[in-house]
């Protein structure tokens, strides 16, 4: 029997679907999502009221006031200009924040060049170094943090000469010393034309990643390799260096001098922040070295084998080839622990460092009461950090995965 064209037509026109509520995909997963919100608005909310209530029924104050109340407590270190019976709780809060984030950020920083150090020591050829690295990674990561805080602090920084024996660390040139009641160091004094100066500086930085940029495509589009770090330092220093002699040299230096038991001026870290910055940078450096280890590992053997067989150096194949392809396996762990050294900064209320957690949740609590929002506040900033710390590193580590085709 013949096909007619109003019978192919017909085949070709699917079926009206029904819309079934129950049987629609994303119809259900809109619901449970907005469905999962307000169960947990609603807990929220309910949280919040009772223990507000709660609170209330005891005689205690709730609330956010007390941040523009006048606090009576003096710190020993301190970032911005605070004095007792002036400055309020806020700006208390507000002076912990900065003393944690000096403190983290310095350890981060250090910690993981010296855990790529360490790491990529630990599968060096010589029997020694790797031992040695070895040595430090199993003893470090296997002593608590905490026991090593108070080893530094007591049993090193505090074992410093006294003020009046201090070391000159700058070999005569005496702008820093340290002693047992810290370190203390120059502090630049910028002229009013010393922005000129930042401006050169930050505009080289802006072409020197340029230049980068140029050298990367010239590279691979000819071959020809150019000069990139030695070119980037000379331009670091001569451009922003001709800016500052001609503008007169606008920088001058608030030097720390002795005046009776103590220094006077420049600037100085308390022996509880050396101690704090030391056991973070070190105890963190272990952990990552492992994982710069496996890292490195997770690379194949040919990679290298093929970067010294076109003619390159075993430290430039390691820095070229090996490393830029052992990061996808090192940022996942890198994560954890940049936010784990935010975190365990806290341990600094052992020795007395005024971090967020002794500044303000011990002795501003001590104070003022309002427990629950002191600690809401000191949780809701260790959780903005780590969030944006996750954040930054998960967009680095997008870009350094294998894009499949």
């Amino acid at each position: 029997m013949a096909v007619t064209d109003s019978d192919k037509a017909s085949a070709h026109v699917k079926p009206k679907e029904r819309f079934d509520f129950f049987h629609d995909e994303r119809v259900r997963s809109v619901f449970y999502q907005l469905l999962t919100a307000c169960t947990v608005g609603w807990l929220a909310w309910y949280l919040i009221t009772n223990t507000a209530h709660n609170l209330e029924i005891r005689g205690m104050n709730t609330g956010f006031g007390f941040l523009t109340a006048t606090a009576g407590f003096d710190t020993d270190f301190k970032l911005i200009e605070y004095e007792p019976g002036i400055g309020t709780y806020g700006r208390i809060f507000l002076i912990g924040c900065l003393n944690t984030l000096l403190v983290s950020s310095f350890a981060i920083v250090a910690s993981t060049f010296l855990g790529f150090f360490v790491g990529v020591l630990r599968l060096s050829n010589n029997w020694l170094v790797a031992r040695l690295a070895l040595a430090f990674v199993e003893i470090i990561r296997n002593t608590p943090l905490l026991l090593q805080i108070i080893f530094w602090y007591v049993g090193v920084f505090a074992l410093l000469p006294r003020v009046k024996n201090s070391v000159d660390l700058s070999g005569g040139a005496e702008v820093l010393f340290i002693n047992n009641r810290g370190l203390y160091m120059a502090w630049p004094v910028p002229g009013d034309l010393f922005w000129m100066t930042t401006t050169a500086f930050v505009a080289t930085v802006v072409g020197v990643f340029l230049l980068r940029r140029w050298a990367h495509k010239r590279q691979d589009e000819t071959g020809q390799q150019f000069p990139i770090f030695s070119a980037s330092v000379a331009l670091l220093i001569l451009v922003p260096g001709a800016v500052y002699l001609v503008t007169g040299s606008p920088l001058e230096w608030d030097l720390p001098t002795l005046q009776g038991f103590n220094f006077r001026g420049g600037f100085s870290l308390p022996p509880a922040f050396l101690a704090l910055l030391v056991s973070l940078t070190i105890y963190h450096a272990a952990h990552l070295a492992e994982s710069v280890r496996a890292g490195i590992l997770s690379v194949n053997k040919g990679q290298t084998e093929a970067a010294l067989a076109i003619g390159l150096k075993p430290g430039r194949a390691m820095a070229l080839i090996i490393i830029p392809q052992a990061m996808r396996a090192i940022v996942p762990p890198l994560i954890s622990l940049w936010m784990n050294c935010v975190k365990n900064s806290s341990l600094a209320i052992a020795i007395g460092y005024s971090d967020i957690v002794a500044l303000f949740m011990q002795t501003a609590l001590n104070q003022a009461g309002y427990a629950v929002e002191m600690v809401g506040m000191t949780m809701a900033f260790y959780m903005f950090i780590s969030l944006s710390i996750s954040g930054l590193l998960n967009i680095y580590n997008k870009r350094v995965q294998l894009v499949e085709r």
